[in-house]
């Protein structure tokens, strides 16, 4: 694996593992299953390092493994269901910077740090 593998590449990776190693791909709706799973080992990472929450003994605290995970994951989805993720994405940032242009300019949340206070 090159050092910094284009989206395609990494798609062909996460295919060429999993048609090998992995034997075949788990189903679509498996495969959202382990997505969301992963999506939560995210947020349990980032509650604990960035929240309020204290880590456990023998947590497991590498944000980067678990993000690695999703974008594994969400590889092995668009490969099963013929989504070419580099057009996807260039499809999503041209929407939106058509639909969001201002947007975030004109949002007072954004230009003021907001007070938030524990009661």
């Amino acid at each position: 694996m090159t050092d910094s593998p284009t989206i395609q590449q990494l798609q062909s990776i996460v295919d060429e593992w999993i048609t090998t190693v992995g034997v075949r791909y788990f189903s679509p709706l498996t495969n959202m299953a382990v997505l969301t799973e992963e999506t939560g080992e995210v947020a349990r990472v980032m509650a604990r390092l960035y929240g309020d929450q204290s880590a456990k003994p023998g947590d497991n605290l590498n944000l980067a493994d678990e993000l690695a995970d999703v974008l594994w994951t969400v590889a092995a989805i668009a490969n099963q269901t013929g989504v070419n993720l580099t057009e996807a994405l260039a499809n999503n940032l041209a929407k939106k910077n058509v639909r969001d242009i201002e947007r975030h300019k004109n949002n007072p949340k954004l230009s003021e740090r907001l007070n938030l206070t524990r009661n």
